[in-house]
Protein backbone atom coordinates (compact mmCIF):
# COMPACT_ATOMS: atom_id res chain seq x y z
CA UNK A 1 0.00 0.00 0.00
CA UNK A 2 1.38 3.36 -1.00
CA UNK A 3 1.35 6.29 1.40
CA UNK A 4 -0.81 9.20 0.21
CA UNK A 5 1.25 12.25 -0.67
CA UNK A 6 0.41 15.10 1.70
CA UNK A 7 0.05 18.67 0.46
CA UNK A 8 -0.78 21.39 2.96
CA UNK A 9 -3.93 23.47 2.41
CA UNK A 10 -1.74 26.57 2.20
CA UNK A 11 0.26 25.08 -0.67
CA UNK A 12 -2.92 24.00 -2.48
CA UNK A 13 -4.36 27.52 -2.32
CA UNK A 14 -1.02 28.99 -3.41
CA UNK A 15 -0.82 26.68 -6.42
CA UNK A 16 -4.42 27.40 -7.44
CA UNK A 17 -3.87 31.15 -7.15
CA UNK A 18 -0.70 30.97 -9.21
CA UNK A 19 -2.49 28.95 -11.87
CA UNK A 20 -5.32 31.50 -12.10
CA UNK A 21 -2.95 34.48 -12.23
CA UNK A 22 -0.98 32.91 -15.08
CA UNK A 23 -4.15 32.45 -17.08
CA UNK A 24 -5.30 36.02 -16.47
CA UNK A 25 -1.88 37.40 -17.33
CA UNK A 26 -2.31 36.14 -20.91
CA UNK A 27 -5.37 38.36 -21.41
CA UNK A 28 -5.14 41.90 -22.66
CA UNK A 29 -6.10 44.63 -20.23
CA UNK A 30 -9.43 46.40 -19.80
CA UNK A 31 -9.76 49.77 -18.06
CA UNK A 32 -12.82 51.02 -16.15
CA UNK A 33 -12.72 54.78 -15.60
CA UNK A 34 -15.15 57.24 -14.01
CA UNK A 35 -15.68 60.49 -15.94
CA UNK A 36 -17.93 63.50 -15.48
CA UNK A 37 -21.05 62.02 -17.11
CA UNK A 38 -20.69 58.35 -16.36
CA UNK A 39 -18.35 55.37 -16.50
CA UNK A 40 -16.07 54.44 -19.40
CA UNK A 41 -15.00 50.90 -20.32
CA UNK A 42 -12.16 50.48 -22.80
CA UNK A 43 -10.06 47.49 -23.76
CA UNK A 44 -7.87 46.27 -26.59
CA UNK A 45 -10.05 43.83 -28.48
CA UNK A 46 -10.16 43.74 -32.30
CA UNK A 47 -12.99 41.20 -32.33
CA UNK A 48 -16.40 42.63 -33.22
CA UNK A 49 -18.27 39.58 -31.91
CA UNK A 50 -16.50 38.36 -28.77
CA UNK A 51 -16.94 41.11 -26.24
CA UNK A 52 -14.95 41.81 -23.11
CA UNK A 53 -17.42 44.56 -22.13
CA UNK A 54 -21.19 44.05 -21.93
CA UNK A 55 -24.42 45.44 -20.55
CA UNK A 56 -25.92 43.53 -17.66
CA UNK A 57 -28.97 45.66 -16.78
CA UNK A 58 -30.33 49.19 -17.10
CA UNK A 59 -27.54 50.98 -15.25
CA UNK A 60 -25.08 48.13 -14.81
CA UNK A 61 -22.26 46.95 -17.05
CA UNK A 62 -19.62 44.27 -16.88
CA UNK A 63 -16.00 44.04 -18.03
CA UNK A 64 -13.66 41.08 -17.78
CA UNK A 65 -10.19 39.83 -18.57
CA UNK A 66 -8.91 36.28 -18.71
CA UNK A 67 -10.40 33.16 -20.27
CA UNK A 68 -13.27 34.08 -22.57
CA UNK A 69 -15.48 31.03 -22.18
CA UNK A 70 -15.41 31.39 -18.39
CA UNK A 71 -16.24 35.08 -18.12
CA UNK A 72 -18.91 34.67 -20.79
CA UNK A 73 -20.64 32.17 -18.50
CA UNK A 74 -20.37 34.65 -15.65
CA UNK A 75 -21.87 37.37 -17.84
CA UNK A 76 -24.82 35.18 -18.78
CA UNK A 77 -25.35 34.21 -15.15
CA UNK A 78 -25.29 37.88 -14.17
CA UNK A 79 -27.91 38.79 -16.77
CA UNK A 80 -30.15 35.96 -15.55
CA UNK A 81 -29.68 37.04 -11.95
CA UNK A 82 -30.48 40.68 -12.70
CA UNK A 83 -33.49 39.86 -14.88
CA UNK A 84 -34.99 37.57 -12.26
CA UNK A 85 -34.49 40.04 -9.43
CA UNK A 86 -35.92 42.89 -11.48
CA UNK A 87 -38.93 40.76 -12.43
CA UNK A 88 -39.64 39.50 -8.92
CA UNK A 89 -39.13 42.82 -7.14
CA UNK A 90 -38.47 46.05 -9.01
CA UNK A 91 -35.95 47.20 -11.59
CA UNK A 92 -34.58 49.65 -9.01
CA UNK A 93 -33.74 46.71 -6.72
CA UNK A 94 -31.12 45.45 -9.18
CA UNK A 95 -27.82 46.95 -8.00
CA UNK A 96 -24.20 46.63 -9.00
CA UNK A 97 -23.15 45.95 -5.42
CA UNK A 98 -25.52 42.99 -5.06
CA UNK A 99 -24.32 41.58 -8.38
CA UNK A 100 -20.65 41.99 -7.42
CA UNK A 101 -21.33 40.21 -4.12
CA UNK A 102 -23.01 37.34 -5.93
CA UNK A 103 -20.07 36.99 -8.31
CA UNK A 104 -17.67 37.11 -5.37
CA UNK A 105 -19.49 34.34 -3.52
CA UNK A 106 -19.64 32.13 -6.60
CA UNK A 107 -15.97 32.63 -7.52
CA UNK A 108 -14.83 32.31 -3.91
CA UNK A 109 -16.68 29.03 -3.51
CA UNK A 110 -15.27 27.62 -6.74
CA UNK A 111 -11.74 28.70 -5.85
CA UNK A 112 -11.69 27.25 -2.33
CA UNK A 113 -13.99 24.23 -2.66
CA UNK A 114 -14.12 23.30 -6.34
CA UNK A 115 -12.57 20.00 -7.36
CA UNK A 116 -11.56 21.32 -10.78
CA UNK A 117 -9.29 24.17 -11.71
CA UNK A 118 -10.04 27.74 -10.54
CA UNK A 119 -11.55 30.22 -12.97
CA UNK A 120 -8.95 32.33 -14.80
CA UNK A 121 -10.95 35.54 -14.78
CA UNK A 122 -10.99 38.99 -13.28
CA UNK A 123 -14.19 41.05 -13.39
CA UNK A 124 -15.44 44.58 -12.94
CA UNK A 125 -19.08 45.46 -12.27
CA UNK A 126 -20.08 49.12 -12.44
CA UNK A 127 -23.35 51.00 -11.92
CA UNK A 128 -23.95 54.59 -12.98
CA UNK A 129 -25.99 56.80 -10.66
CA UNK A 130 -28.01 59.98 -11.14
CA UNK A 131 -25.01 61.97 -9.89
CA UNK A 132 -21.27 61.35 -10.17
CA UNK A 133 -21.17 60.78 -6.40
CA UNK A 134 -23.59 57.87 -6.82
CA UNK A 135 -21.48 55.97 -9.35
CA UNK A 136 -20.23 52.62 -8.11
CA UNK A 137 -17.67 50.14 -9.36
CA UNK A 138 -16.33 46.86 -8.01
CA UNK A 139 -13.46 44.62 -8.98
CA UNK A 140 -13.90 40.88 -8.34
CA UNK A 141 -10.88 38.60 -8.52
CA UNK A 142 -10.64 34.89 -9.32
CA UNK A 143 -10.70 33.97 -5.60
CA UNK A 144 -13.78 36.03 -4.75
CA UNK A 145 -12.12 39.12 -3.31
CA UNK A 146 -14.05 42.35 -3.88
CA UNK A 147 -12.66 45.87 -3.89
CA UNK A 148 -14.45 49.05 -4.83
CA UNK A 149 -13.15 51.10 -7.72
CA UNK A 150 -12.05 54.64 -6.95
CA UNK A 151 -11.43 56.72 -10.05
CA UNK A 152 -10.27 53.91 -12.28
CA UNK A 153 -9.28 50.25 -12.32
CA UNK A 154 -7.34 48.16 -14.81
CA UNK A 155 -7.92 44.42 -15.23
CA UNK A 156 -5.83 41.81 -17.00
CA UNK A 157 -2.28 40.72 -17.47
CA UNK A 158 -0.61 44.07 -18.02
CA UNK A 159 -2.68 45.80 -15.34
CA UNK A 160 0.30 47.01 -13.31
CA UNK A 161 2.03 48.66 -16.27
CA UNK A 162 -1.17 50.23 -17.62
CA UNK A 163 -2.15 51.46 -14.15
CA UNK A 164 1.22 53.12 -13.69
CA UNK A 165 0.81 55.08 -16.94
CA UNK A 166 -2.83 55.93 -16.26
CA UNK A 167 -2.07 57.24 -12.78
CA UNK A 168 0.05 60.01 -14.26
CA UNK A 169 -2.70 61.23 -16.61
CA UNK A 170 -6.00 60.52 -14.82
CA UNK A 171 -8.11 63.55 -13.92
CA UNK A 172 -11.14 63.27 -11.69
CA UNK A 173 -14.45 64.33 -13.33
CA UNK A 174 -12.74 64.84 -16.67
CA UNK A 175 -14.59 64.76 -19.99
CA UNK A 176 -15.12 61.53 -21.89
CA UNK A 177 -12.68 62.50 -24.63
CA UNK A 178 -9.93 63.20 -22.10
CA UNK A 179 -10.24 59.95 -20.14
CA UNK A 180 -10.65 57.90 -23.32
CA UNK A 181 -7.45 59.23 -24.87
CA UNK A 182 -5.59 58.74 -21.60
CA UNK A 183 -6.80 55.15 -21.36
CA UNK A 184 -5.92 54.29 -24.95
CA UNK A 185 -2.46 55.78 -24.50
CA UNK A 186 -1.96 53.72 -21.34
CA UNK A 187 -3.21 50.50 -22.97
CA UNK A 188 -0.68 51.03 -25.77
CA UNK A 189 2.15 51.17 -23.25
CA UNK A 190 1.55 47.90 -21.47
CA UNK A 191 5.16 46.94 -20.90
CA UNK A 192 5.92 46.18 -24.54
CA UNK A 193 7.09 48.61 -27.19
CA UNK A 194 4.77 51.66 -27.17
CA UNK A 195 1.95 51.15 -29.65
CA UNK A 196 -0.68 53.43 -31.16
CA UNK A 197 -4.00 51.60 -30.99
CA UNK A 198 -6.40 52.23 -33.85
CA UNK A 199 -10.16 52.52 -33.27
CA UNK A 200 -10.77 49.12 -34.87
CA UNK A 201 -8.44 47.53 -32.30
CA UNK A 202 -10.50 48.83 -29.39
CA UNK A 203 -13.72 47.91 -27.64
CA UNK A 204 -15.25 50.98 -26.02
CA UNK A 205 -18.54 51.45 -24.16
CA UNK A 206 -19.98 53.82 -21.58
CA UNK A 207 -22.67 53.98 -18.95
CA UNK A 208 -23.96 57.46 -19.76
CA UNK A 209 -26.12 59.05 -17.07
CA UNK A 210 -27.28 61.79 -19.49
CA UNK A 211 -29.14 59.33 -21.71
CA UNK A 212 -32.90 59.85 -21.55
CA UNK A 213 -33.52 56.12 -21.86
CA UNK A 214 -33.78 53.72 -18.91
CA UNK A 215 -30.83 51.80 -20.34
CA UNK A 216 -27.66 53.81 -19.91
CA UNK A 217 -25.24 51.48 -21.72
CA UNK A 218 -24.03 52.28 -25.21
CA UNK A 219 -21.12 51.20 -27.34
CA UNK A 220 -18.91 53.70 -29.11
CA UNK A 221 -17.66 52.49 -32.47
CA UNK A 222 -16.75 53.65 -35.94
CA UNK A 223 -16.67 57.37 -36.76
CA UNK A 224 -17.85 58.35 -33.27
CA UNK A 225 -14.90 56.57 -31.68
CA UNK A 226 -12.47 57.93 -34.26
CA UNK A 227 -13.73 61.46 -33.61
CA UNK A 228 -13.21 61.09 -29.86
CA UNK A 229 -9.68 59.83 -30.47
CA UNK A 230 -8.98 62.60 -32.97
CA UNK A 231 -7.99 60.26 -35.79
CA UNK A 232 -9.17 59.56 -39.31
CA UNK A 233 -11.58 56.67 -38.97
CA UNK A 234 -11.33 55.65 -42.62
CA UNK A 235 -7.56 55.47 -42.52
CA UNK A 236 -7.48 53.53 -39.28
CA UNK A 237 -10.12 51.11 -40.53
CA UNK A 238 -7.40 49.43 -42.59
CA UNK A 239 -4.91 49.30 -39.74
CA UNK A 240 -4.47 46.38 -37.42
CA UNK A 241 -6.68 43.99 -39.36
CA UNK A 242 -4.25 41.12 -39.05
CA UNK A 243 -5.49 38.34 -36.84
CA UNK A 244 -8.87 39.89 -36.07
CA UNK A 245 -11.06 36.93 -36.86
CA UNK A 246 -11.90 35.03 -33.74
CA UNK A 247 -9.35 36.98 -31.71
CA UNK A 248 -10.50 37.58 -28.17
CA UNK A 249 -7.97 40.30 -27.65
CA UNK A 250 -5.09 38.07 -26.66
CA UNK A 251 -7.05 36.17 -24.07
CA UNK A 252 -6.67 32.45 -23.62
CA UNK A 253 -8.37 30.37 -26.35
CA UNK A 254 -12.13 30.75 -26.29
CA UNK A 255 -13.18 27.44 -27.74
CA UNK A 256 -11.60 25.21 -25.16
CA UNK A 257 -14.49 23.33 -23.56
CA UNK A 258 -12.78 22.54 -20.27
CA UNK A 259 -14.67 23.90 -17.27
CA UNK A 260 -14.57 23.31 -13.58
CA UNK A 261 -16.75 20.55 -12.20
CA UNK A 262 -19.15 22.99 -10.65
CA UNK A 263 -20.95 25.00 -13.27
CA UNK A 264 -20.92 28.70 -12.47
CA UNK A 265 -24.50 29.06 -13.66
CA UNK A 266 -25.54 26.55 -11.06
CA UNK A 267 -23.45 28.28 -8.41
CA UNK A 268 -25.14 31.63 -9.01
CA UNK A 269 -28.55 29.99 -9.13
CA UNK A 270 -27.81 28.27 -5.83
CA UNK A 271 -26.97 31.60 -4.27
CA UNK A 272 -30.17 33.02 -5.68
CA UNK A 273 -32.13 30.18 -4.11
CA UNK A 274 -30.49 30.80 -0.76
CA UNK A 275 -31.68 34.39 -0.93
CA UNK A 276 -35.20 33.11 -1.41
CA UNK A 277 -35.61 35.02 -4.66
CA UNK A 278 -36.45 32.04 -6.81
CA UNK A 279 -39.16 30.81 -4.50
CA UNK A 280 -40.96 34.08 -4.87
CA UNK A 281 -41.04 34.02 -8.64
Amino acid sequence: MTTPFYVSPEQIMKDRAEYARKGISRGRSVAVIFYDKGILFVGENPSRALHKISEIYDRIAFAAAGRYNEYEQLRIAGVRHADMRGYVYDRRDVTGRALANTYAQALGTMFSEGAGKPYEVELAVAEVGDRAADDQGYRVTFDGQVTDIRGFQVLGGAADGVTQVLESSYEENAALETVLNAAVDALGRDGTEPRTLAPNQLEVAVLDRTRSRVRKFRRITGPALAALLGVDGDADADAGKGGEDGDTGGDAPAAEPELSDKDVLGAVDDLLDEDGDSSES
